[in-house]
């Protein structure tokens, strides 16, 4: 009858350890653990043991995990007749220690970075035979870190020390690995539809904890969506570092997906040679609104605004009203209401979103309309900006030109963001 038995281990805890022969003598002692071939994503496919000198640079002396067997007291025998042979592995291959130990990782479900200490394995044992040796999970907490201190230490002496320490381990299937050099073996490995379903500011706190390569990588692994959101979450000196060694026309691409407001003050915070690099490669319609914001000093209140804001005629009923909610291109989280236009695009109202949706579809707006407006001229400083969300507990603040006529909307978002700013 087949009997499998399941027994854990470490990497840690492997290197160095005696592959032995059926004489019990040592034919070598393990070097590295492969990944290769169909189970490259979860099992180690080949043990490089060291015992050998001569070898050329990229050859190693291997043993495949089926010529293998594991006893109950952790020894680690050859097959009779399967010795290990020289051979060069693929450029494809991934080596455990070599490109996964000490290296930055994605904790996707603590939205945090970690560092690699130790990975767990698991020895599938067939009636003495090994079958598969699987990835487990990677140890990033001091468990790991202790095992690699004490190494060359009795195993039992190890595990008893290190197992005084909590374990903090990640999933081997929730692993998102950091592809630091394109020359590196091993690849990048960050589910984009993981970082996609995080916060943007839990996205921006592990931007900022990486380090530049790391960071370069993650960043151009996210789309064009989530790298806008991610990206108007960081502070200007992340923004410039980030944008660096991107190409501009790729720039151009996340700065079209941003905030018009925060897309300015994004190019207001680069040299004028790249930031006219990057408007020549936006659409039309997107650079117009960013140039337009670009002329404003900063401090104003036009240089904090937004273009993109929700407003209808004041004769509009709330049908209208949904279908111009409908049509909107810009961010809907930020919307909270819908501003009224009189014919010389004058704001003469608000509605709120939760009034549009309680109202029947030919109820006018004007009936249901906050007719006391609070606004401020294009040139109010980032102070009585702040004073007047304070004062009146604002959802917006509409920014008025010379002419009364609407010129864009400030958001909380963006009075939090003056308030980070030390304005």
């Amino acid at each position: 009858m087949t009997e499998q038995t399941i027994r854990r281990t470490s990497l840690s805890s492997l290197m160095g350890a005696a592959v032995l022969d059926a004489k019990g003598d040592v034919r070598g002692r393990v070097q590295e653990f492969v990944l290769e071939g169909e189970d490259a994503a979860t099992h180690i496919s080949t043990l490089v043991l060291r015992g050998r000198d001569g070898l050329e640079e990229k050859q190693v002396m291997a043993v495949g995990l089926g010529a293998l067997s594991y006893n109950s007291s952790g020894e680690i025998h050859l097959r009779d007749g399967d010795g290990p042979a020289v051979r060069e592995l693929p450029e494809s291959a991934v080596l455990l220690d070599r490109d996964l130990m000490d290296q930055q990782i994605i904790d996707v479900h603590g939205h945090k970075v970690v560092r690699v200490n130790d990975v767990d394995l698991v020895w599938e044992v067939m009636d003495g035979n090994v079958c598969k040796l699987r990835i487990a999970e990677v140890e990033v907490g001091m468990r790991g870190a202790v095992r690699r201190l004490l190494k060359g230490l009795p195993h039992t002496v190890v595990e008893a020390f290190a197992h005084r320490f909590q374990p903090r381990v990640i999933p081997w299937e929730f692993v998102d690995l950091i592809d630091r050099d394109p020359a590196r073996r091993v690849r990048l490995k960050i589910g984009g539809d993981r970082l996609s379903h995080m916060h943007p500011s839990d996205i921006a706190d592990i931007l900022a904890e990486l380090a530049p390569a790391e960071r370069d990588a993650v960043f151009t692994s996210l789309d064009e969506e989530v790298a806008a959101e991610a990206l108007e979450e960081v502070d200007p000196k992340l923004q410039r570092s980030l944008l660096e060694h991107m190409e501009s026309s790729r720039v151009a691409d996340i700065v079209e997906e941003m905030d018009p407001g925060a897309a300015a003050d994004l190019l207001a915070e680069l040299s004028d040679e790249r930031s006219e690099e990057i408007l020549h490669e936006m659409e039309p319609e997107e650079r117009a609104e960013v140039e337009e914001l670009l002329e404003f000093p900063e401090d104003w209140a036009a240089g904090r605004m937004t273009t993109d804001y929700v407003s209808v005629a004041d004769t509009a009923d709330v049908r209208e009203a949904i279908e111009a909610l409908r049509s909107f291109e810009g961010d809907l989280e930020t919307v909270s209401e819908v501003f009224l236009l009189n014919e010389h695009q004058h704001v003469t109202g608000t509605v709120s979103l939760a009034r549009i949706a309680l109202a029947e579809g030919d109820q006018p707006l004007v009936k249901i309309r906050e007719a006391r407006v609070h606004s401020c001229t294009v040139d109010a400083s980032s102070r009585q900006i702040a004073e007047l969300f304070d004062k009146y507990n604002l959802r917006s603040l509409p920014v008025l030109d010379h002419d009364k006529q609407l010129a864009g909307v400030i958001y909380p978002e963006h009075v939090i963001a003056l308030l980070r700013k030390g304005h």
